[in-house]
Order: C-alpha cells, then structure tokens, then sequence
C-alpha cells in the first residue's frame, strides 16, 4: 500500500497541475496586493497598528502568550470552519468563486502582514515573520491550496455529470473529495499548535535579540 500511495499522488498531482498552478498565482497576487495595502495606510493607521504590534511584543516579552490551550483551540476552531466552508462550497457551482476568493484573501492577509512587519520593522520584521508567521503557514497554505483545488476540481466535475452529460457516478468522487478535506484538516490541527505551542516562544527568542 505504501508503494501505491507515492505514485498515486504524484498523478493526482500531475492530473491537476494546471489548477494548482493557477491557485498558486492567485495566493501570490494576494500577497502582493497585501503588500500594495500596507503602502495604501495613512500615516496615522500605521501608527495605531505599530502601536498594537509594540504592546503586543511587550506583553509577548514580559508575559509570553497566556492561556495557550485556548488559543490552540481558537486557531483550530477558525482552521476548521475555512475547511468546512471550502467544502461546503466545493459541493455546488456557484460556489467555485467562493473558494477561489477565499484562497486570495489568505495571500491578502500573509502578504499585509509581512509587508508591514518589514516595513516598519526592517530586519526585525523579517525576523519576527520568520518566527511568527512562516511555522504555520508552512502548513496552513499548502493545505488550503489542496483542499481549494480538490473543491475546484468536485464542483467541475458536478458540472460535467450532472449538467451536461448527466451521466456518471458522482459517490466515489464525492468520498474522495472529503477525505483529501479530513486529511488537510490533519495538518490544519498540527499548523495550529505550533502557532500556539511553538511560535510564541519562537517570537520571545527573537525578542531576547533585540
């Protein structure tokens, strides 16, 4: 079994290259654009947010982050529910650009992030996004690409069984479709406690530095 799992990823992978080629230009106009916004802020909103950043990394430094089980728990709750909703929308037609903008908006909110964090941080920025933003969106990104392509590729298939040939067992597509959703779901719980568990203590080395 283990000798077929290789080969049979690398097809899938293969039989929907495009798709994951377009998914990953989409994330990185996201990120792009994430930066424009962070050049579109008034002097005054970047104040506020460095201001909020500052006293967060105060806490961070003094305190570190307090009650970490809820914060895995609200980190796994909100990994949870952009699963559950790209798989809701992945079951219908209209649902298609839903997932697509929702990838988008991940790169948007990467891209912000880092952009300000570099920007008014320098060096420290980048190694504050290093520490902690890159763990977890290790994983993060990779799975939600996978579940947004898996969705795409459900809702055209619906389209061509169901609205033009009408022919076609949907099921085993369908079983399919929501194991590849569990199994990302998997590495969403891991990418969640490490931004609970790890990149908090990450941060308070990087702070030590400075």
């Amino acid at each position: 079994m283990r000798n077929r799992f290789g080969p049979t990823v690398q097809a899938y992978l293969f039989e929907h290259r495009s798709l994951y080629v377009f998914t990953i230009i989409l994330f990185a106009m996201g990120i792009i654009f994430g930066t424009f916004f962070v050049q579109a802020l008034s002097p005054d909103q970047k104040r506020d947010l460095l201001s909020f950043l500052r006293y967060f990394f105060t806490s961070l430094g003094e305190q570190g982050i307090p009650e970490t089980n809820q914060h895995f728990a609200q980190s796994f709750g909100h990994y949870l529910k952009t699963v559950v909703v790209m798989w809701v929308f992945g079951l219908s037609v209209i649902g298609l650009p839903i997932i697509l903008l929702m990838l988008f908006a991940k790169g948007l909110i990467v891209g912000f992030t880092v952009g300000f964090l570099v920007q008014q941080l320098q060096w420290q920025g980048v190694t504050f996004s290093l520490a902690g933003v890159l763990p977890q969106n290790m994983l993060v990104v990779p799975a939600m690409i996978i579940v947004g392509v898996a969705g795409i590729t459900f809702s055209l298939r619906l389209v061509r069984s169901r609205l033009l040939s009408r022919r076609g067992d949907i099921q085993p597509h369908f079983f399919s479709y929501t194991l590849i959703c569990a199994a990302m779901l998997g590495i969403l719980t891991l990418a969640a406690l490490l931004e609970a568990y790890v990149s908090p203590h990450l941060m308070r080395y990087v702070l030590n530095l400075y």
